[in-house]
Formats: structure tokens, sequence, C-alpha cells
């Protein structure tokens, strides 16, 4: 299996699971306990905390530990929304579990508006800036897209925001590990992460809350995190976030380069096939990202012609009620509904392999052909 999906998932490091197996084996009291077999877990929780902080330059007393990326974007939202104001500003580009988020709030009465971006899928910073209002509780803006892989400004909204007295928060799932992170010199509020995006398993990630930003729990329980999460501690799911975490740091300076070195390789020999366009910037975007879009192809049946040469690649659109509709991301970006129908994501990882590359790039002609017909170069 050759995986270019890596924005999706991304598999748990060795150095991960031999971390965590001892708290299935040996250590797996309940570290609220008062007793040692409990008690003794406690540092360990602390040293993944600052090992996640130290990621993402924040502070260990700044990191909450969460379920994962749409737990923390939802806790977010809690927080910054409990001050009485009703406004809401996120980009039109965010990820579903921001953007269905902000719906649900907006049918509970809360008033939305979202930023468009242009054909490159950059922010309209002067739009965004109309958009603030003395009624605005919250800016929320991803720091990478999920589907282009294109990077937003950040701290300039960062800076709008802090300038105005307005909570800001990103949704920084797909950048962590993949780009440099620093919430403590950036204008953020909260910032949130996912573990399963750097090779920690699914179902643990973390939000960042800078000290003296507005805090609400979105589950209340025990005085868990600091009293900032209810429920007993998931020990192992913990350490594991926090080894991943260390491995991120440790490996960004090696990984990034080379990641981006295959990508543009790739990119350079799909781009001059016939009929292939990339979606978003050239520069400003992950290291690992790239969205093409392909002239009078499918983007479903080109996926199950990959997956029958064993590669795994994800399109940017999805099949709703058996119809296929062009992503949202895609429609935000202007790209017409015939390409974003056709447009494919191949995002590549610390395991991808210069012969994975390769291989995409043999097999695609030929799988691009089959689908366009073989008068179709003639027709183009």
């Amino acid at each position: 299996m050759i995986y270019l999906d890596y924005n999706a998932t991304t598999p748990v490091a060795p150095e991960v699971r031999e971390v965590m197996a001892r708290y299935f084996a040996r250590d797996w009291g309940n570290p609220s306990g008062i007793y040692d077999f409990g008690r003794r877990l406690r540092p360990e929780m602390d040293r993944a905390r600052r090992h996640v902080a130290a990621l993402i330059g924040s502070r260990p007393d700044e990191v909450v530990f969460t379920s994962g990326g749409t737990e923390s974007n939802n806790l977010a939202f809690r927080c910054a929304l409990g001050a009485g104001k009703r406004h809401i500003v996120i980009s039109s580009v965010e990820h579903s579990s921001v953007e269905r988020l902000a719906g649900w709030y907006a049918e509970e009465g809360h008033r939305v508006t979202e930023v468009p971006v242009d054909s490159r899928g950059t922010l309209d910073m002067d739009a965004l800036e109309r958009s603030l209002t003395p009624d605005t509780a919250l800016v929320s803006v991803l720091w990478a897209n999920n589907e282009t892989g294109v990077l937003l400004p950040v701290e300039a909204v960062g800076r709008l925001c802090r300038k105005r007295g307005i909570p800001f928060h990103t949704d920084a799932v797909q950048a962590v590990g993949k780009v440099p992170v620093d919430a403590e010199r950036l204008p953020i509020d909260y910032l949130s992460l996912s573990g399963h995006k750097l090779h920690a398993p699914k179902g643990v990630g973390a939000l960042h809350v800078r000290k003296g930003a507005p805090f609400r729990p979105l589950i209340i329980g025990g005085a868990q995190e600091n009293g900032r999460r209810g429920g007993t501690q998931n020990v192992a799911f913990m350490v594991a976030l926090g080894e991943a975490a260390r491995l991120a740091r440790e490996r960004l300076a090696e990984d990034a380069p080379r990641e981006r070195e295959l990508r543009d390789r790739m990119e350079a020999a799909l781009l001059a096939l016939p009929g292939v366009h990339r979606n978003g910037v050239g520069e400003g975007r992950l290291p690992n990202t790239s969205n093409l879009a392909f002239e009078d192809v499918e983007a479903e049946a080109l996926l199950l012609l990959l997956d029958r040469e064993g590669i795994c690649a994800s399109a940017g659109s999805a099949c709703m009620s058996g119809s296929m509709e062009p992503s949202r991301i895609l429609r935000a970006m202007g790209i017409p509904p015939s390409l974003a129908l056709g447009s494919i994501r191949i995002s590549l990882g610390r395991e991808t392999a210069s012969r994975d590359v390769d291989r995409l790039v043999e097999v695609m002609p030929g799988l691009l052909e089959r689908l366009r017909g073989p008068s179709w170069r003639a027709q183009g």
C-alpha cells in the first residue's frame, strides 16, 4: 500500500506505541487516587503536558487535554461565547467542525459572518476587519486548510482581534507538527490540535487556552485538568500525545523540507500532464499537501482506480445522498464545479518514500486516459 492521505490521519509512531503500552499492561491506575499506584501517574501526565506545550510554544498550565480537534474547537467556542455577545466571525474555508459548530450557534440565535477567500484560498483581510463589531464575541480562523494546505494569516488576524479586544481562536489541527507554531509569541487566545494528525492515536487532542482568556468547561464533572475537563484522565493517550509532540518537535526541521521536495517533484510531473491544475497557492501552504484538479475526470472514479493500484488519496468532494457535490472549500475559492468535482488531495507524511511518489506519477497518465478516453488529448 502507498498511503498518500496523511492529512486524514497518520499511523501511530512506534515510539508512541511503546510508550503507551506500559499504561495498559502495568500502570493502569486512576491518577486521582491518593495511593502511590495512582499518584505516580501524575508526573507522567505533567511531562506529556510539557511536551505538548513545547511543540506549540505554549505554557504547560495553558494546555487542556481533550478527545481531539473537534472537542477542542467546541471548547474554545464555549469559552468565548459566555459573556453575552452574539456575533461570531469565521472564514469561509473552515473545517466542518467549526463551520457546523458556528451554524449550530446561529440556530441558537447568534449571528455568524463568513469571511471570503480569493481563488488562491487566501483570506480577505479587509472583509474580516469590516466584519468586526462591538458585539463580536469570537473570531475563529483556521491555521492551515485541510484540503488545499493553504496557510491563513493567523498572526495578522490575531493582531487585529487583540487590538479590538476580541478573543481569537485558530483551528491548528493541520498545522501543528508540519509548520512552526508559537502560541506564546502570536496573539492567539485558543488553539486546537489533534493527536492523530501527528502520529498519536485517534481520540486525544488538546486546546491551548491563553492565561487570562475566558474559560467555561465543556465537560462538567470532576476536578480533573485543574477543573477544566471532568472525567477520569486517559493517561495512556495523554502520554502518547506527549511523546508524539516530542517527536514532532524533534523532527520538524527534517520532515518538512523532505516532504516539500517530494511534493514539489510530484506536482511538477502531474501539472505537466494535460488538463491538470493546482487548487490554491503555490507557496504559503503546508509542505506536504497538494490539491489537484483534473479536467473531465470524476474524483471518485480516479480515487477508485488509484485504490486498485494500491494508492490511497482523498477527494475534496463528498458523496451526499448518492450524488457528488463539489467541495465546500473549493466552492468558496470560486473553483468551477466541473473542476471541483475532479479534484483530489494528495498529502505526504513521515513514511512517504521517493518510490511512492514515483509510482503515483507513473500510473497517473494511464488512469487519466482510461477515464477520459484515448481521444481526449486531441479534443482538448
